[in-house]
């Protein structure tokens, strides 16, 4: 483990002792939990975009099919 040093605003070095206590743990555990909860977040979300990215395009249109014009789709009687 690292130590570490951070500086904190009133409001929440209040905030993120209180969170701690709840928890039954140390300010330095639950900041740890926090930074390492966020860092597999974005993980997680770079392994995704990566996979998502890597597929091959789909035709999402079929030949010959045709969508409807913009103004029929909103066309709102109840509105004029």
């Amino acid at each position: 483990m690292k130590n570490v040093t951070i500086t904190l605003d009133e409001e929440v070095a209040r905030w993120a002792r209180i969170r701690a206590a709840e928890g039954d743990t140390s300010l330095s555990r639950l900041v740890g939990e926090l930074l390492r909860e966020k860092m597999l977040e974005e993980s997680d979300y770079q392994t995704s975009m990566k996979n998502y990215l890597a597929q091959s395009p789909r035709v999402l249109k079929k030949k010959g099919h045709t969508y409807p014009e913009r103004e029929v789709l909103h066309d709102r009687q109840g509105l004029r």
